[in-house]
């Protein structure tokens, strides 16, 4: 029975990764009229602009067996079990209802990817290594770019004829390999934050493997992790349950409370605002009627110094009550 509902929380993304998948194989079958145009210069220029320089024709100019080893057991193998793997152990460490928030966040950042590559289709940089800055239209068949290298070293046909007849050809911008690789990582850094810069190395290898592979510029990878990030911080702000101290595993949790926690304030600004009620409105030890010192260090009212009195007298403990008049020989 565990095992099954380990996997219930990928099965919340059928709806979302149905429409997803469905929208990507119907996309071929719209014509050229209704769709809109693609944009072939608008990367490269963004890429110079930013960064000097195209990155992915750097990355992927020296080309090894072992490189092209690592950046497909990334790009190709790694990036489709890594959902079911975070899945598993979001579900076993994580406090209840983390997992099925991870799957549907997973689902939505998808979705989302897809219809911006629809409305925005541009390029990526195999085309630009083909064709230059040539205008592109939809019939042009995609390219496995550098996965060409893993179908030649293993004798086998994998990602050559896929990616040729690929649904979505000018699907560059925004990238969702690295939208999913940083959605992972942020939930994945919220159950385990000791082990974030584990999970920040496996996005920078995701982003890595997708340039030397010529299938992204630097700027599709922002992008998509730019698309996650948002779609993680609305999930945490409203959605995310939070983790309790001596917690482990999801059976520990005896409830579960969600979103962010209101009474903290940004930047470490709760513990100040702790310590400026305790000094100021401490009723024990600081009422109108006592003249007993602070109980946190050595403050008390003897020590304070009237404003008003010109000679700066100390108060001495006078308090209000014996300050007021009781006969007429005090006046």
């Amino acid at each position: 029975m565990a095992s099954v509902l380990v996997f219930l929380p990928v099965s919340t993304f059928p709806r979302i990764r149905k429409d997803w998948l469905r929208k990507q194989s119907s996309s071929s079958f719209i014509t050229a009229d209704y769709r809109p145009p693609i944009w072939v210069k608008i990367l490269p220029a963004l890429e110079n602009i930013f960064y000097g320089a195209n990155l992915s024709n750097i990355l992927s100019a020296h080309k090894s067996t072992t490189l092209d080893v690592l950046a497909w057991l990334c790009y190709g193998i790694t990036h489709f079990g890594a959902p079911f793997v975070c899945t598993l152990a979001l579900f076993v460490f994580g406090p209840p209802g983390t997992a099925p928030l991870f799957a549907r966040t997973f689902g939505f950042m998808n979705l989302v990817g897809v219809f911006i590559q629809f409305l925005f289709p541009c390029s990526p940089p195999w085309y630009e290594n083909l064709y230059g800055l040539a205008p592109a239209n939809y019939s042009m068949p995609g390219s496995p770019a550098g996965l060409a290298a893993i179908d030649k070293l293993f004798g086998v046909d994998m990602y050559t004829s896929s990616f040729t007849a690929s649904p979505v050809v000018f699907g560059a911008f925004p990238s969702l390999h690295a939208g999913s690789a940083t959605t992972e990582a942020l939930f994945m850094s919220h159950v385990f934050p000791k082990m974030r810069p584990i999970w920040i190395a496996y996005t920078l290898w995701i982003w890595w493997a997708t340039m030397y592979l010529s299938h992204h510029y630097a700027v599709d990878l922002v992008g998509g992790s730019l698309l996650a990030g948002g779609c993680f911080y609305v999930a945490k702000a409203k959605f995310l349950p939070r983790l309790q101290s001596g917690k482990m595993f999801r059976w520990d949790y005896d409830y579960v409370e969600v979103g962010e926690n209101k009474d903290e304030y940004a930047y470490g600004l709760g513990e100040l605002d702790d310590n400026f009620r305790y000094y100021m409105y401490d009723s024990e030890d600081w009422s109108m009627g006592s003249s007993s010192s602070y109980s946190s260090g050595n403050r008390s009212p003897s020590s304070l110094r009237s404003p008003i009195e010109p000679d700066h007298e100390s108060w001495e403990g006078e308090t209000l009550a014996s300050s007021l008049p009781d006969s007429p020989s005090k006046r």
